[in-house]
């Protein structure tokens, strides 16, 4: 008979295997997405590409308008922080914790505003609060004033690009706030309550460090979608970063100038992203009992100002927005185009390809650098999660870069089959490529803050048990993380949806996706065109929103 001690290392020796394994695999999916990356910073470092027009263009570029550039990204960073953060923990926590009148349908209604682009937020708010809006006209009409005569704030500025911005971002740190309130565990509280302390003390001493990670990288993902946004900063005329990059590339044509910008972005990236980890130190944020805390049912007036806390965001991130579009679209005479079922069907398959894509490389990811977390494994995800803030038409040039470069490299392969180039820009495959460029973090901070929730001493009784990684991931893991796998999902999912720039570039030849053709019409001011692809983008965004708030995301009862 085998002694039990020879069983014991055969199974530490397969769960060697299987971590270095993992490991291994992970750092080669973190390669294949920071190659992109890698290219764009080729490009702006190629010499052979770089002329003396370029270079005196750049030199004026970084001693006149970037400091203005810099500044104007921190104060509309800063803004859309605040944003995210207030309504983001406190609608996450009134639905984890209470029970007042419509909190089942706000759980989910709350997320709706993901699903609306910022930039066409921008375009219908525009449309009625300018002095041309239905606002401004009934107002001169109620007055008598005319323009000029009272004042209004300036919608062209970078505080309203900010407080929309935030409106479409904040669900990011709803959904993980949410989650993490949702799994806290009520002894700590009680335990803490009984010594004496506060409710509001416990709540920053006990609950608010458990559901810290998961706030911090909703927060992340929120900056990081900030600092690549286009549409909405260059409609409301926003000097920020990215801006400059769009606008060093359109004035110099030159993608050498566009790229050591982005190049510049990356950095600051990485170093938001080093300071969070590095802040974050050795602390360890873990649930050790999974039983959910009991939500308390609210009444009276407490009740009826939970209820409009989380309608407000709803009304002013989704509803009011919604409507602007439906009375552009019936005013412009409610034509349906015929070729909406084909931009319907184009955004599904782009959009599912990148959620099959990107969520099971997350979780491969998140589980290895759990279990190992190698100096280049931790190396290799901090550059893979670079690619959120590269701004989109970059990525796509630098996706080009790579593709024709691979498509050069199998090009004897594809004639011996008789089949067109796999990797050439124009592709569905191209375009999924860029989606898990760009969103690859989305599911990875989402699930990385589901596991740092789970205590290691629950790693280590399977471990002792003869349990390999694999099977610790899914017989205990999955089980509590099935939320913040959920969520992932969501994000990435509605992400795609939305994802622009990129799908300009390296869409096929006529296959327009919704997004693509709401910022064709909306860009041309023609709202009405925009207005029914728009909602049709916020409809295919509420099925997953739905479906996963009752599901994946759904409370413990």
């Amino acid at each position: 008979m085998t002694p039990i001690s020879t069983l014991r290392r055969g199974a530490a020796s397969t769960g060697v295997f299987s971590t270095q394994l993992l490991e291994a695999g992970s750092i080669l999916g973190s390669l294949v997405v920071v190659l992109p990356i890698v290219a764009v910073v080729w490009l702006a470092f190629s010499s052979t590409q770089a002329d003396p027009v370029t270079e005196g263009a750049l030199a004026h570029l970084f001693g006149t308008v970037l400091p203005r550039y810099t500044l104007t990204t921190a104060k509309l960073a800063a803004m859309v922080l605040v944003v995210v953060l207030w309504v983001g923990v406190s609608t996450g926590w009134l639905v984890a914790a209470y029970d007042f009148p419509g909190r089942r349908v706000l759980a989910w209604m709350l997320v709706l505003p993901l699903s609306t682009p910022a930039f066409v937020m921008a375009y219908a708010y525009t449309d009625f609060l300018a002095s041309y809006g239905a606002l401004q006209r009934s107002f001169r009409a109620l007055t008598g004033l005319r323009v000029g005569e009272y004042w209004f704030p300036d919608i062209h500025s970078w505080p309203a690009a900010g407080l929309f911005l935030g409106l479409a971002l904040y669900p990011y740190v709803y959904l993980l706030a949410r989650a993490a309130f949702a799994d806290r565990s009520p002894s700590l509280a009680d335990a803490a309550r009984s010594l004496g302390m506060s409710r509001r003390r416990a709540w920053w001493r006990i609950t608010w460090p458990v559901a810290r990670p998961a706030v911090v990288a909703g927060c992340a993902l929120a900056l990081m979608e900030t600092l690549a946004d286009f549409g909405t900063v260059s409609y409301f005329s926003v000097d920020s970063f990215t801006a400059g990059i769009y606008r060093a590339w359109q004035a110099m044509g030159d993608r050498v100038g566009a790229a050591r910008l982005a190049t510049m972005l990356l950095v600051l990236v990485v170093a938001l992203l080093l300071v969070e980890r590095g802040q974050r130190g050795r602390m360890q944020f873990h649930v050790r009992n999974p039983r959910p805390a009991p939500r308390v049912r609210l009444s009276g007036g407490a009740a009826l100002r939970a209820t409009l806390a989380c309608t407000l965001p709803i009304l002013l991130g989704f509803a009011l927005p919604a409507t602007l579009l439906v009375v552009e679209w019936i005013d412009g005479g409610a034509v349906l185009d015929a070729r909406l079922p084909d931009w319907i069907r184009n955004t599904a398959i782009l959009a599912g390809g990148g959620v099959l894509v990107v969520l099971p490389g997350a979780l491969v990811a998140t589980y290895a650098a759990r279990l190992g977390a190698a100096p280049m494994l931790r190396g290799a995800l901090l550059l893979a999660n670079t690619g959120y803030a590269l701004p989109g038409v970059v990525l796509g040039v630098g996706l080009l870069i790579l593709s024709g470069w691979l498509d050069r490299v199998l090009a004897p392969v594809t004639a011996a089959l008789g089949v067109p180039a796999l990797f050439a820009g124009g592709s569905a495959l191209a375009c999924i490529y860029a989606y898990a460029v760009r969103f690859f973090p989305v599911a990875y901070q989402s699930i990385e803050s589901g596991l740092a929730r789970i205590g290691p001493s629950m790693d280590q009784s399977a471990r002792s048990l003869g349990r390999r990684p694999l099977q610790v991931l899914r017989e205990i893991h999955w089980p509590l993380m099935r939320r913040s796998v959920g969520a992932a999902a969501l994000l990435v999912f509605i992400d795609c949806l939305k994802e622009l720039p990129a799908t300009l570039v390296l869409r096929p030849f006529d296959f327009d996706t919704l997004a693509v053709v709401t910022y064709q019409f909306a860009s041309d001011e023609r709202l009405a065109e925009a207005a029914l692809p728009a909602l049709m983008i916020v409809l295919v965004g509420a099925i997953p929103v739905v479906w996963l708030s009752r599901v994946a995301l759904a409370e413990r009862r």
